[in-house]
């Protein structure tokens, strides 16, 4: 379920392919079958590079163990693995697992990357870690997203990080196909989160900007949010 940044050819193409098609799994379809279904359609559907955001905020961390919720197709555990960190990987779509391991094993990585599926409305993995990174946890439907963001921070290991990296809003060459949906504000995250007073530290709930391709293969500037906090104890 995560999203990449569209930076080549492919990913404009399958931009248009969302675009096209919605990017949210239709009411009376489960979540997993809708996220089986759509990586089905294509052979990989993200590009294979991280997220930006999850670079720019953890690059600077010493590795521990991290949890990737939402992992899709694993490149950004992958590239916690390659820094030395321990990831559970964990999506709803087995299809997306399948692809996640081998990109583990063709990174040489498969040993430090451990992957799991979840219906995180349902289950969540056990343990507690130094990173859990949520980015682009949307989908539509019954997903309870601020049950499990406020699952994840309990995960959160003393002096660890908890990353959440959402949009802003809908693309603005998207009609708003889902009007039901709202993308929460940084502020409404933390707030989502009830993080216990004294015990966390806020390090990052801001927007930012970012340049997505439209389905017509022009730039165009998106805006997303960050909500970086740590766990002092």
């Amino acid at each position: 379920m995560t999203a990449q940044p569209h930076e080549n050819e492919h990913e404009r193409r399958h931009e248009q392919h969302r675009h096209q098609h919605g990017h949210f799994p239709a009411p009376e379809s489960s979540g997993a079958e809708f996220w089986d279904d759509r990586y089905r359609e294509s052979d990989r559907i993200w590009s294979g590079n991280p997220n930006a955001a999850l670079v720019r905020e953890v690059e600077g961390l010493a590795p521990g163990r991290a949890l990737d919720l939402g992992c899709g197709e694993g490149a950004d555990a992958v590239w916690l693995a390659r820094r030395g960190w321990r990831v559970t990987g964990t999506d709803i779509s087995g299809v997306a697992l399948a692809r996640a391991a081998e990109h583990a094993a063709e990174a040489g990585v498969a040993d430090r990357v451990d992957l799991q599926r979840h219906d995180l409305g349902e289950s969540f993995p056990a343990g507690e870690f130094d990173l859990i990174s949520a980015c682009y946890l949307h989908s539509h439907g019954d997903m309870p997203r601020e049950r499990i963001l406020r699952t994840a921070a309990a995960a959160v290991a003393p002096g660890g990080t908890l990353l959440v990296v959402g949009h802003g809003g809908w693309a603005p060459w998207e009609e708003n196909p889902h009007p039901g949906i709202h993308f929460p504000t940084p502020a409404e995250v933390v707030a989502q989160l009830e993080l216990p007073e004294g015990r966390w530290e806020v390090l990052r709930c801001e927007e930012h900007e970012r340049t997505q391709t439209a389905p017509d293969g022009r730039p165009g500037m998106r805006t997303d949010n960050t909500v970086k906090v740590r766990r002092l104890r």
